[in-house]
Parts: structure tokens; C-alpha cells; sequence
């Protein structure tokens, strides 16, 4: 006699299936001491809603014949979410996210917002998952999802790629030290700016202002580079020139 699933939450309000013969007419389904509620039956099934409980219990089937051999259903705490990383990524989706935590094991879904994923677990105390994309910029909650039930109280942000425009000034000496202002968006989670493979010293303004101090070229030769702004969302670019100075 299969019962399907086996395990829910502690708190209840599992849908369990058992499945046998002789099961129709049935007045009672124990989960260990406790009553569930039947809410379908036919000869070779009967449908309950289990009641709340812990640890493993014997579920059994009574009927006008009598009560069957019993089967073990076991009882699984809500998950419990230590911390996730990389707590940001992009607004389009695609990054992978690891969960730390307890009770993840039977983890089926995990929810960024109204988005849904599904995680791959690698043990009881964590899982991967692949974000979805998000709605918009900005902050939304993260739940996972188990046979235990679902659990809250994490974060995720998502931020907009990048975009540069305007360099001002758009060229400089090879020898480095031109302070450059970068115009675009999404520039607030500024991780490194580089111009060509060097990277340079910079400060945020704002989220469309970026002020950067070129550096000198590897060879102190002129020649054009590609500047290069890395944030959490991506990454943009933008063109620079390095110019030779005066010879007599």
C-alpha cells in the first residue's frame, strides 16, 4: 500500500495519496495518533489531507473491514535560509545563486519575487539556482520552497546593465593623469574601471556620473583605448585617445 508523498510539514495541509485495495468506505485515516482529513476515496485510493506532526509517524487506513498495515510518513521542518551569494546580478537573469541554509534537501522551488526557479540541490544545507529575469531594477524577496514549507527573509537585487556615452575629454596624454568624466547609466555599483588592460582610479558621482584619472599606457606609446566600466549589472564601453607629447 504506496502512500504518495511520503513526507510534508510539520504544520500540515499536505495532500497525501495512499493507494491499495479495499480501501473504499473508508471512516478514518491516522497519522500517528492524529485524524486526517479524507477528501477523496474510491476502492483503490484514498486521498487526505495530513494533519500536522513531527518526526515519523505510522499512517493507517481503517475501513468497514477493518485497519490496514501501517506505512511511515515523516515530518519536515520549514527550511531555514542562513544567506545567498551573489546577493545582485542583472536585471535579465542567467546568473547562478547559491543558498546556504537548513532543511534544503527537498527544496522544489525557489521564488525571486513572482518569479519561479528550479534549484538544484546539493545537500541539506544548500542549493544552486539559476535567477530568473526580474521585472524591473531593484530589490525583491527570495523564498525556497520544500516539503516542509516555504521560508522568507532573504533579498536579491536586480540592477540594469551599464550604459557610457559621453567622455570628457575624450583624449589625453600617454603619460597618464587626465581626470575624465564618464556620462551613461546603471553606474552605482562601479566595480573597476580599466582603460585597454589598466585599470584606473575612479569615484562614483552619481549613477549616470563616473569621474576617472587615466592612467599612463603600458608602453607610453599614443594610440587609441577602449575604456572599460564593470559593474554588478555588466559591464560598458567607451573610446579614449592617448595623444603623443611635444617633441623639439
Amino acid at each position: 500500500m504506496p502512500i504518495s508523498p511520503n513526507q510534508g510539514s510539520t504544520g500540515g495541509g499536505t495532500t497525501v495519496i495512499i493507494t491499495g485495495t479495499g480501501l473504499s468506505g473508508a471512516t478514518a485515516v491516522h497519522f500517528g495518533s492524529k485524524l486526517a482529513t479524507i477528501t477523496a476515496n474510491t476502492a483503490t485510493s484514498v486521498t487526505v489531507i495530513a494533519p500536522s506532526g513531527s518526526g515519523t509517524v505510522n499512517v493507517t487506513v481503517t475501513t468497514p473491514g477493518g485497519t490496514s498495515n501501517p506505512l511511515a510518513f515523516y515530518y519536515v521542518g520549514a527550511p531555514f535560509k542562513a544567506g545567498l551569494s551573489p546577493v545582485s546580478g542583472v536585471t535579465a537573469g542567467g546568473g547562478t545563486v547559491t543558498i546556504t541554509g537548513t532543511g534544503l534537501s527537498t527544496a522544489t522551488a525557489v521564488n525571486f519575487g513572482a518569479a519561479t526557479a528550479v534549484p538544484t540541490v546539493a545537500n541539506d544545507s544548500q542549493l544552486s539556482v539559476i535567477v530568473p529575469a526580474g521585472a524591473a531594477a531593484g530589490s525583491v524577496g527570495v523564498s525556497v520552497t520544500t516539503q516542509g514549507g516555504t521560508n522568507n527573509g532573504l533579498s536579491y537585487t536586480y540592477v540594469d546593465g551599464p550604459t557610457a556615452g559621453t567622455v570628457t575629454p575624450d583624449s589625453g596624454p600617454a603619460s597618464g593623469g587626465t581626470v575624465v568624466t564618464i556620462s551613461g547609466t546603471g553606474f552605482t555599483t562601479t566595480q573597476s574601471v580599466a582603460f585597454g588592460a589598466v585599470l584606473a582610479p575612479f569615484g562614483v558621482i552619481n549613477d549616470t556620473t563616473l569621474s576617472v584619472v587615466a592612467p599612463p599606457t603600458p608602453d607610453g606609446d599614443p594610440g587609441p583605448a577602449e575604456i572599460t566600466v564593470t559593474t554588478s549589472g555588466g559591464n560598458a564601453t567607451a573610446g579614449f585617445t592617448y595623444i603623443a607629447g611635444p617633441g623639439i
